[in-house]
């Protein structure tokens, strides 16, 4: 009969670990994770143990490096750009047409310019021109104006400044024996201790930028935006015909305003709201169809060298601005153009900086219109100009309480302005960073044809044909098709692709799941609480070790400072006058 097993103790709710090495065993022979049973079941071949010991650590550092580098793209936020094509009916674009015919609200100061114009040119070139003229027949006179549309400005005080004029420039030596010299004109500060030559490659270009500089002053006396009397008179004096879709333009079609530059301007379906614009099919025939009068015989020569009308297609409720986007339409001749849409949705967020509607932009917009990269950055302008130079520049508008830069108030504005925008050129004013981009934009596609128009045996309309042939042109603007590409940004790392990748990797390197992350992390749970154990049950032993031996010594003490005192008082009770001897006490 064999003997009883040796009675089991009660087993706790919570069972641990004797030591590291249990624990370590344990983990290696049960868990998920692919080779770690051959660090324990080999400890008789300790060269086996190393090597797949080796292994496991290599793998592990891969793992973790494979994931060091998915975390840096991912952080990088990175995008990529899909393209998708619509086709579905459109609102037909924003048109705005410019007569490139100047107003001359001032016309004694435009004439004394033009005079300084002749003389520069003359001094400069030996060449009297002759596009200079009495041409202000129909120019709005200052008179015109109510005084308190003129802001309360005295224009009869201004005064030309003919120190600013232009002069030549040498060109360093070249060898040549030709001399060569550039045309420049000088600006100085408001002391006058610090100056420079505005000069460019070109004369032309150069006496064209002298010319607009001494216009804005003269411009300046004035509002930026005039309204035009006699609306309707206006626009018949440009627009003959206007016809889209087949039927006729109507009245409420457009607005009309007054760029100091460019003339009078007219919008066509400027809101973008009402169906009579809606573009249900491609083609000329259902587009805008324009008999423009393209004549400049009072135009200002040198700040408009071309002839004709000019034209911007742009979004709705946006502000055209022609000096960055336009193209010219030239009389004689009928200009087909053909648009298309393109439209581009932007993430924003980490993945790139871009604003919804401009509300979060930390620029006050001065344009009365939805927001555009062009129009913050002009308003950043503007008031970076109007904070460094004291004055605004006059082809932006003002921000409240400011005022128009003109030298005879301001004399060194001019020095500030060139300077102040050649930083903005180069990119050292903090306004391209602080203007984003739109989160949604778009923009359209052009592409024209031109052939000579009207042809000799073809009518064209009894207004028309009281002009030249010279002096009228015609216009279609269609779209080719109504279809319209929609590029949009998505990241090129998800949450879910970034955790799917991670799991591809440990999977490779360690050929294990979601489970044995939770394995790993329960390892290092078990290795902190065996610590924590280990730690406590040896500061127990040395606290009782303590406790242990310090009442012994004192009881040992005690004990034999007790038996010295019965000691000598019995032997001095006995004989109190011969001590005992030595083998007595030990008896």
């Amino acid at each position: 009969m064999s003997p009883p097993p040796p009675p089991k103790g009660d087993e706790g709710l919570i069972e641990f670990y004797n030591s590291f090495k249990d624990m370590f065993e344990f983990f290696c022979k049960n868990t998920t994770i692919h080779g770690t049973i051959r660090l324990v079941c080999s400890s008789s071949n300790k060269m086996k143990t190393a090597f797949w010991t080796l292994l496991f650590l290599a793998s592990f550092g891969m793992l973790y490096w494979q994931f060091a580098l998915l975390f840096s793209q991912y952080w990088t936020y990175p995008v990529i750009m899909t393209m998708s094509v619509h086709s579905e009916p459109k609102m037909f674009p924003a048109i705005t047409l410019c007569n490139l015919d100047p107003f001359d609200q001032v016309s004694e100061k435009l004439a004394q310019l033009d005079k300084m114009a002749e003389e520069a040119i003359a001094y400069l070139y030996d060449y009297k021109p002759s596009i200079f003229s009495s041409r202000y027949k129909k120019g709005i006179s200052i008179k015109d104006f109510p005084k308190s549309r003129l802001d309360n400005r005295n224009s009869s005080s201004f005064q030309l400044n003919h120190d600013i004029t232009l002069v030549k420039l040498r060109e360093p030596d070249s060898g040549s024996r030709r001399k060569h010299f550039k045309v420049g004109f000088k600006l100085c500060n408001a002391t006058g201790g610090n100056c420079f030559y505005k000069a460019y490659s070109s004369g032309v270009d150069t006496i064209q930028e002298w010319y607009r500089f001494h216009y804005m002053n003269i411009m300046s006396q004035l509002p930026f935006i005039i309204n035009i009397s006699s609306h309707e008179e206006q626009i018949e004096n440009l627009v003959f015909s206007c016809r889209y879709d087949g039927e006729s333009c109507r009245d409420s079609d457009y607005i009309h305003f007054h760029h100091p530059s460019y003339g009078t301007c007219y919008t066509f379906n400027s809101a973008g709201t009402d169906v009579f614009w809606k573009a249900t099919k491609p083609g000329i025939s259902y587009g805008l169809s324009l008999i423009l009068k393209a004549e400049q015989n009072d135009h200002l020569p040198l700040l408009s060298t071309v002839a004709g009308v000019q034209v911007m297609i742009h979004n709705h409720n946006q502000t055209p601005f022609l000096e960055h986007e336009w193209f010219d339409i030239r009389p004689g001749i009928v200009t087909n153009i053909g648009i298309r849409q393109d439209e581009v949705h932007r993430l924003g967020e980490n993945y790139g900086k871009c604003t919804v509607a401009g509300e979060d932009v930390n620029v006050k917009l001065l344009y009365n219109s939805s927001y555009t990269l062009q129009a913050c950055l002009h308003s950043c302008f503007q008031h970076k100009m109007v904070e460094r130079c004291g004055c605004g520049y006059f082809y932006y508008p003002l921000p409240p309480g400011a005022e128009y830069c003109n030298y005879n108030k301001h004399p060194g504005w001019g020095h500030c302005f060139y300077q102040l925008y050649n930083r903005l050129v180069d990119h050292h004013l903090s306004c391209f960073s602080r203007c984003p981009k739109p989160c949604w934009e778009s923009w359209y596609k052009l592409s024209a044809g031109t052939s000579k128009w009207p042809s000799t045996n073809s009518q064209v309309e009894d207004r028309a044909n009281t002009d030249t042939q010279s002096n009228i042109a015609k216009v279609n603007i269609f779209y080719q098709q109504l279809n319209y590409q929609s590029v949009d940004e998505s990241p090129v790392y998800t949450t879910n692709l970034l955790l799917s990748n991670m799991g591809s990797q440990w999977s490779l390197w360690f050929g294990s799941s979601v489970l044995s992350v939770v394995e790993m992390f329960e390892l290092l749970f078990d290795i902190t609480v065996l610590s924590l154990i280990l730690c406590y049950r040896r500061f127990k032993a040395k606290k009782t070790l303590k406790m242990a031996q310090s009442p012994t010594i004192s009881s040992v003490s005690l004990t034999l400072e007790n038996y010295r005192m019965w000691f000598f008082l019995g032997l001095y009770s006995e004989c109190p006058w011969q001590l005992p001897s030595p083998h007595k006490i030990l008896s």
